[in-house]
C-alpha cells in the first residue's frame, strides 16, 4: 500500500477493510470462476493442501501458489512454528477433508527467525513474554547453527545465520508435524500424508521446496 493512502488510525484501516469486503461482495456476481465456486463451499470444503505458514504480511499464501477460494487450508502463525494449536489444526484437515499434502512455508528475512538469531547473539535482548515463547519455539533450530559458527572464535555474520536459520527452521517444523502427533505420524508413515518444507523467496517470489 503506498505511504500516501496508509491509515493512519486503527478506524481508517477498518474503513479499508469495509470497503474491501463490500467490493468483495459485489465481485460474487461477477462470470470469474473463483468466485462462482462460493456458494457450493458454503457447505463444504476440499483443500488439496495444508499449509502452515508465517503471519508476514508479505506472504499471502493463495496469491503464492495462485489458488483460489477452498483450494488451500491455511494456518499462519509468525514464524511458522509448531504448537499445540497447529498440530491440531493440520489433524483436524487431514482427517476430515481426507488432504494429502502439508507445506510448511517459510521465507526469506523472516522477522522471528531474525529475533532468535538476535536474541542469541545478543542474550540482553528483551521480548515481551509472548514474543519469547515463539523465539523459544525456534531457538533449537537456531542453536546449533550459532554455536558452530562461533566455535572457531570468528565474529557471527548474522544475515548468513539468519538465512540459514530459517531453513533449519522449517525442517525442524516439518519434524514436529511427523513425530508430534500419533495421528500424523501414522497418515504419514501409510504413505496417506506428504509433509515438506519451503522457503518463499521476498525477492523473486519463487518458492523452493525443501528435501524432507
Amino acid at each position: 500500500m503506498p505511504n500516501d493512502t496508509r491509515p493512519q488510525t486503527g478506524l481508517e484501516a477498518l474503513e479499508l477493510l469495509r470497503d474491501g469486503n463490500a467490493r468483495y461482495v459485489d465481485s460474487l456476481t461477477n462470470t470469474d470462476p473463483m468466485m462462482q465456486r462460493r456458494p457450493e463451499l458454503v457447505s463444504d470444503q476440499d483443500p488439496l493442501a495444508i499449509i502452515l505458514g508465517c503471519s508476514d504480511a508479505r506472504v499471502p499464501v493463495e496469491i503464492v501458489f495462485d489458488q483460489g477460494l477452498g483450494d488451500l487450508f491455511v494456518i499462519r502463525v509468525a514464524g511458522n512454528v509448531v504448537a499445540p494449536s497447529q498440530i491440531g489444526s493440520v489433524e483436524f484437515a487431514a482427517e476430515k477433508f481426507g488432504t494429502k499434502l502439508v507445506v510448511v512455508l517459510g521465507h526469506s528475512h523472516c522477522g522471528a527467525v531474525t529475533a532468535c538469531v538476535e536474541a542469541l547473539i545478543n542474550p540482553e535482548q528483551n521480548y515481551s513474554p509472548n514474543l519469547q515463547s515463539i523465539v523459544d519455539r525456534i531457538r533449537p533450530s537456531v542453536y546449533n547453527l550459532h554455536e558452530l559458527a562461533t566455535a572457531n572464535g570468528q565474529d557471527v555474520d548474522a544475515d548468513e545465520l539468519v538465512d540459514r536459520s530459517i531453513r533449519a527452521n522449517v525442517r525442524m517444523s516439518v519434524s514436529q508435524l511427523k513425530h508430534g502427533s500419533r495421528a500424523l505420524e501414522d497418515l504419514t508413515s501409510s504413505g496417506q500424508l506428504l509433509v515438506v518444507g519451503a522457503e518463499y523467496d521476498l525477492e523473486t517470489g519463487k518458492v523452493r521446496f525443501l528435501d524432507s
